[in-house]
């Protein structure tokens, strides 16, 4: 199966802790269908216009779907790494917290 490539449209502040690997998670309303091993690249945008600013392509390793643990239907948690940190760190978390 063919893989994604997802353009998420982000705020500075989230755009800037991300492309600084200090935050690895996205949480969006999923309406594309995201899949593991779909790639997301960051745009980032100040309200809403975009910049001129994109961080490389993160592959998503983990996606959580509500609903679970207050996280609504129809959205879901996506966690976006960099090549070679394939760990599910999310699910561990979640699976401690709530399982």
């Amino acid at each position: 199966m063919p893989r994604e490539y997802h353009e998420l449209k982000t705020e500075t502040q989230y755009y800037q802790a991300a492309e600084q690997n200090k935050k690895t998670f996205e949480l969006r309303m999923n309406d594309r269908n995201f899949q593991l091993g779909d790639y997301v690249t960051l745009v980032e945008v100040v309200n809403g216009t975009p910049t001129g600013r994109s961080a490389k392509a993160k592959k998503i390793t983990c996606i959580i779907e509500g609903p679970i643990c207050g996280l609504q239907e129809g959205y879901c948690i996506l966690q976006l790494t960099r090549r070679g940190e394939a760990l599910c760190l999310l699910r561990r978390v979640l699976q401690l917290k709530y399982f």
